[in-house]
């Protein structure tokens, strides 16, 4: 795409790998926001990744690691992004990293791909480096070797929401108030924001450059991984302390870890291994040649944060829980900083018949079940300093952003959802929502709680009251669903917001 185009051809093609990874995933959605060259992303289950594309971008079936799948999916590809990796593999993953790395680079140069953009990551070549840092700059190498003009930016820690590394970062400080943490805590590292990182690879596109070329890339600070976690500890409002040992092997963490933290040991071993490297630029090319300034780690960590607002404040809880009923979890699951209890119930009513029960949720109407409880909790949130259940709400039938029920506030409300707020005294914030689906006499109700705890507090305030939650809120949900079988049609019509 570097080269002029004669402007009766069609677009330039963009071939994308690895759409269903993180930076993949990411970057699917800015490139599918540009415009000017047609996009192919590459899948091995393409099923699943056409759900999550727009309808102008190509989806096509294809293995790294089975060379004959390829030719067809570069055909025509003028630029393809390479951000596949084996790190999760159980056999060798620098073995399978190498062949899928010489598969792509051999096809891509049979099919006359000018420019292949690779996303490694940052490390001292001069160290002996871990596995997976050597296997990174390796990919690079055999790449080259393919004979096509490769673009490679090396990476340290990325800093977003839903990235390995911060997740594990994120979990440790949410779960743990004290941390035995071996050295590599005190490792200098240049992490970089997700933000930043996805526009050196949109800009990549365009680079005028004619040869291969190593661009290393980092925020505007440089810190450790101990200092990632009092930065994200002090923008969550909570305090950490961290005893460091002297001896704990990478196994010994990545067991650990794979305690407390969602990350599986066999992954989280590969990422210490790196961890224990220093990864800072040294070179300073990437910030002379890019227009792109990135962000400090603080910044870096808000804006992660306002995503996971983002995303929830758009979530339908429907399009990310299971259909089936209850979850089978105890304690519910957990979505970034959120815990989460979702459950369903099916009725034999309309959609608006099933959802006018729950406009009327609160106040004179009350809870549905256990009203005495609500009542009670209640008293305690006025003793606490909270508004307590005397503010009821302001109509007994309709509902509109920014209206209070009892102690909650009206957040989003729409046709069959409604979803509060909590401004009751908590150690967190919590949710309330109530989706209706559904078509004729048949609707499905899901009602989902959802508290994001502040501290090892905010998660011993969730798990203690889990028990009551099941009963209140399993209770809740029948009364409502037996609600909407007696609900009449002109009631459930005349109960609609007005401003909808």
């Amino acid at each position: 795409m570097t080269a002029a185009h004669d402007p009766v051809a069609p677009p330039p093609r963009v071939l994308l790998t690895g759409a269903s990874g993180y930076v993949g995933g990411r970057l699917l959605k800015v490139l599918e926001g540009l415009g000017g060259f047609r996009l192919r992303c590459l899948a091995r289950r393409p099923a699943g990744l056409k759900a999550k594309v727009g309808p102008a971008t190509e989806v096509v079936a294809g293995d790294v690691l089975d060379r004959a799948t390829l030719e067809p999916a570069l055909r025509g590809v003028d630029v393809a992004y390479y951000l596949v990796h084996s790190m999760g593999s159980t056999g060798s993953f620098e073995e399978a990293d190498r062949e899928a790395a010489r598969n792509f680079g051999d096809a891509a140069k049979a099919a006359g791909v000018s420019r292949i953009i690779y996303l490694g990551g940052l490390g001292d070549t001069d160290e002996e480096l871990s596995r997976h840092l050597r296997s990174r700059h390796e990919v690079g190498d055999v790449l080259r070797e393919s004979g096509v003009q490769v673009l490679e930016f090396r990476a340290s820690i990325i800093i977003g929401s839903g990235s390995l590394s911060f997740e594990m970062i994120r979990s440790l400080v949410e779960r743990l108030p004290i941390m035995v943490t071996p050295r590599w805590v005190n490792v200098p590292a240049q992490p970089i924001a997700i933000d930043d990182v996805l526009e050196y690879l949109v800009l990549a596109l365009e680079h005028p450059v004619d040869q291969n070329t190593i661009y290393e890339i980092g925020g505007a600070d440089q810190v450790s991984y101990a200092g990632i976690m009092r930065a994200y500890a002090a923008q969550r409002g909570i305090r950490r302390r961290m005893l460091t040992v002297p001896v704990l092997t990478p196994r010994l963490s990545s067991l650990w870890l794979g305690l407390v933290t969602p990350l599986y040991a066999r992954i989280g071993r590969k990422l210490i291994e790196s961890i224990i490297h220093s990864t800072v630029v040294r070179d300073a090319t990437a910030l002379e040649t890019f227009a792109v300034r990135p962000m400090g780690i603080e910044a870096a960590i808000r804006r992660a944060m306002m995503s996971d607002e983002r995303e929830f404040a758009e979530t339908r809880w429907s399009d990310a829980l299971s259909s089936s009923g209850a979850l089978p979890t105890w304690g519910g699951v957990q979505f970034g900083t959120r815990l989460v209890d979702s459950r369903t119930l099916h009725v034999a009513a309309s959609p608006k018949a099933a959802f006018a029960p729950v406009l009327r949720i609160g106040g004179q109407t009350g809870w549905y079940a256990w009203n005495w409880l609500w009542q009670l909790r209640g008293a305690l949130d006025l003793l606490a300093g909270g508004p307590g259940m005397r503010r009821g709400r302001r109509s007994s039938t309709h509902l509109s952003v920014g209206d209070t029920v009892d102690f909650w506030r009206v957040e989003r409300v729409e046709p069959n959802l409604l979803r509060l707020v909590a401004e009751m005294k908590l150690p967190g914030r919590a949710w309330l929502e109530f989706e209706v689906t559904g078509s004729g006499s048949s609707a499905t109700i899901r009602q989902t709680a959802t508290f994001d705890p502040v501290g090892l507090i905010g998660r011993a305030y969730w798990y203690a009251l889990y028990p009551l939650h099941q009963l209140v809120f399993g209770g809740m949900l029948q009364a409502i669903a037996s609600a909407a079988v007696r609900e009449p049609a002109a009631a459930a019509g005349s109960s609609m917001p007005k401003h909808l």
